[in-house]
């Protein structure tokens, strides 16, 4: 296979709007991913925190196959066996919500919930957060909080606060308020959390201003942090959750959960998706559900997560672990695209972010410690050769 020949074709057909790794992959199995020369790359990016349960999860596989043995696709116009039992064992998992929108992306899901929360309100304005990312279509971008993002026609009813100031929020407050949006652990702006007040904070000024609480856990959902879903963790029951990423172990798939009382408001015609939902889709999600629970992988993301916070502690030129479970930044006192470049070298893949001085681990979350002390070990070598 000659790897040169691909990177190049890809390049003459795709357009040119992603940086890539210099990498051609051609296979992957569990924490690793294999580039088409051969080399093996310990994957702590995951492809961008969607290989929740591995590359290539043998169980996910075999519902995979077993659902294109039977059908591939039929849109929402009729009922499907796997798409009932994909939402029941989805909304099993989310305790308090009673219904599912399914769409195909995070940012379809975005879309949709603030569609849902201005016609539960009847109120158009939307309070955002700076640093939050929300997807790339014009109602997401619109609440997008990262400058260089925000380009083209933007809804004007989308405001900004501080993330992590209640002050800054009530400060956008108007009578015309839908709702406030925000990502718990804002992942590309450096992995950003707040304290567990602020996030009951919103909640309670929610409550009182008659305002939905939209949680963003594209990246935060399905155990990432340690629990099934950042809500948890910090303890506040959003109005809406909108999902994505690895939900379905990579098979695209979005989806919005709705409070039964928002869900009531809305009628036939209101939402729609054709690939919403596909059979395919739901057998993904199903499968990887079932793998969560069935290996223990929520509980494995927080014991993961305290133990590269553990490990990476006094690491030279490390200033603190952000985040919780597997969704980690590495914030350094100095520029990091070094790092991840020699550690790309090492044959180890990690991400970067907005902030220049965070590195982020979104792993698969089936790691253990040996990847951890792989990791470590491989970031020593590469900071004392002065990175």
């Amino acid at each position: 296979m000659d790897k040169t020949l691909l990177m190049r074709k890809e390049d003459a057909y795709q357009l040119n709007t992603y940086k890539k790794f210099p990498l051609v992959l051609v296979k992957g199995k569990g924490m690793y991913v294999s580039d088409a020369d051969g080399t093996r790359y310990l994957d702590f990016y995951g492809g961008h925190a969607v290989a929740l349960t591995g590359h290539c999860h043998p169980k996910v596989i075999a519902a995979l196959k077993k659902q294109l043995d039977k059908l591939l696709f039929y849109s929402n116009v009729a009922y499907s066996d796997i798409r009932a039992e994909a939402a029941e064992a989805l909304i099993s998992a989310a305790p308090g919500f009673g219904k599912v929108f399914f769409c195909n992306s995070g940012a379809e899901a975005n879309e949709a919930a603030m569609r849902v929360a201005k016609k539960f309100t009847g109120k158009k304005g939307i309070i955002a957060m700076k640093g939050g990312f929300h997807g790339r279509t014009t109602g997401a971008l619109s609440a997008t909080g990262i400058g260089k993002y925000r380009t083209g026609e933007l809804l004007s009813s989308v405001s900004f606060a501080e993330f992590g100031s209640i002050e800054s929020v009530k400060s956008l407050l108007a009578p015309d308020t839908a709702a406030i949006i925000l990502e718990p652990i804002q992942s590309m702006a450096g992995v950003n959390a707040a304290g567990k007040g602020y996030y009951k904070g919103l909640r309670e000024l929610c409550d009182s201003k008659g305002i939905m609480l939209i949680f963003d856990e594209v990246q935060t959902g399905f155990g990432r942090t340690g629990k099934m879903f950042a809500a948890q963790a910090f303890g506040v029951a959003p109005d809406i959750i909108t999902l994505a990423k690895g939900i379905a172990s990579g098979v695209p798939m979005g989806a919005v959960l709705l409070r039964e009382k928002v869900a009531k408001t809305i009628a036939y015609g209101e939402l729609g998706s054709t690939f919403g939902g596909s059979p395919l889709a739901c057998a993904g999600l199903k499968a990887t559900i079932e793998v969560i629970a069935d290996e223990k992988l929520v509980e494995n993301a927080y014991a993961m997560g305290m133990y590269i916070k553990k490990t990476f502690s006094g690491m030279k030129g490390l200033v603190r672990v952000r985040g919780e479970g597997l969704l980690l930044g590495l914030e350094f006192g100095h520029d990091v695209s070094g790092i991840a470049a020699a550690l790309l070298k090492e044959n180890i893949i990690v991400s970067t972010s907005e902030a220049k001085n965070v590195l982020r681990l979104l792993p698969p979350l089936i790691i253990g410690k040996t990847h951890v002390d792989t990791l470590h070990r491989a970031m020593e070598k590469v900071l004392q050769d002065g990175h």
